[in-house]
């Protein structure tokens, strides 16, 4: 998939912390409070985001880089979050459907939601954009995404790397995987298994366990993979964890036998937890993705949408196929990075998370062996 050629404009960040609500024009600046969304006002550009538990970006990044987006073009926004609840979810959706938004922006909890909340706004004539997720049989006007089967591929890409570094001869594999309500997920793994299934095939690689983990729960992450570490006598050598909330719940796992940094872990999303388990040899990897790329380009799009303009996009450029319903949404699609224990550094210098975080603590250390200062 192509990165779509498609202009945005920079824009400045704010200084705004953790937050699953973001203010709107009227200077409300609680968070809704669950079972009693907000109606969003006429004439805004809605946002729903999905959870504050599942990643950091939901609660932190994301909220606070599009918020800055809008604010500089004066366009007002309403920003929500569902913390995980599809009723709550679709109330939001609702009170801002009613409140007559011009654009909604959405990160789905699973399709079949999504897909409710997206058949409303087009009856009432609302444009649509699928932030981050697309919706499958959405039927979204847009997609704004990375190009995630990028992302699985840079964690299969990783995943090897780390496996010949420990000389494993014919290692076992484990695999992780994201919500298999998420089409994220599904892309990820085909990304990573692109990989890793010519190794399986060639018998250089052992395929073990592999199973999915409901809503991105990281507690229920550590039970599966327990039960994968118990089922296969603890001869696991290596683990697809489609992103850093479950690769942090099977490095708990592997801690408990003193087997983490011997059992090469993958990761996403560049969070403060998965930078500082790099550090400090426990996990294998993480993929970058340039959270503010994203806000920036999903923006732009809504700010062009809310004014009335028609986003262009290259004649050949069909988009990305939904997979269901066989449609072509126009899409941009954006570039992920591979980041090693060399690369936590420049994840810093991007601005996207702060030294005193990663280097918090018994970090410290680590961040100055690793030439982070």
């Amino acid at each position: 998939m192509r990165t779509r050629l498609f202009a945005f404009a920079a824009v400045g960040l704010i200084a705004l912390s953790g937050m699953s609500a973001c203010t709107d024009d009227d200077g409300d600046k609680g968070a809704t409070p669950a079972g009693a969304p907000r109606a969003a006002g006429g004439g805004k550009v809605g946002v729903i985001l999905p959870d504050t538990t599942t990643s950091q970006r939901w609660g932190t990044d994301d909220p606070k880089l599009l918020k800055a987006a809008f604010d500089k073009a004066e366009v007002p926004v309403d920003i929500q979050n569902a913390q995980g609840d599809k009723a709550q979810f679709q109330r939001i959706a609702d009170g801002m459907i009613a409140g007559g938004v011009r654009v909604l922006m959405i990160v789905n909890l699973d399709s079949a939601t999504g897909k409710t909340v997206l058949d409303k706004a087009r009856t009432a004539g609302i444009k649509t954009i699928d932030y981050d997720r697309l919706t499958l049989n959405g039927g979204a006007d847009y997609h704004v995404s990375f190009n995630n089967e990028a992302v699985g591929k840079l964690q299969g890409e990783g995943l090897v790397k780390c496996l010949t570094e420990k000389g494993y001869p014919t290692p076992l594999v484990a695999d992780l995987n994201g919500s298999p309500t998420d089409n994220n997920a599904t892309q990820f793994k085909a990304g990573y298994e692109s990989v890793l299934q010519p190794k399986y095939d060639s018998g250089t690689y052992l395929k073990g366990p592999d199973q999915s983990v409901a809503d991105w729960d990281n507690d229920e992450a550590a039970v599966i993979f327990r039960e994968m570490w118990a089922q296969t006598g603890k001869k696991i050598n290596g683990v697809v964890a489609a992103n850093d909330g479950l690769a942090n719940a099977a490095i708990s796992v592997l801690k408990k036998d003193k087997m983490n940094g011997k059992v090469p872990v993958t990761g996403q999303d560049a969070t403060v937890q998965g930078l500082q388990n790099i550090l400090a040899g426990d996990q294998c990897m993480t993929v970058y993705k340039p959270i503010e790329q994203e806000a920036n380009a999903a923006a732009d799009l809504a700010i062009k949408l809310f004014k009335g303009e028609q986003p262009k996009f290259a004649k050949d450029d069909k988009g990305i196929k939904d997979p269901e319903s066989g449609a072509y949404v126009p899409s941009v699609l954006l570039t992920p990075k591979l980041i090693l224990k060399k690369d936590v550094n420049s994840v810093i210098k991007d601005g996207f998370v702060e030294k005193k975080a990663v280097c918090a603590g018994r970090f410290a250390p680590l961040c100055v062996e690793n030439g982070i200062k």
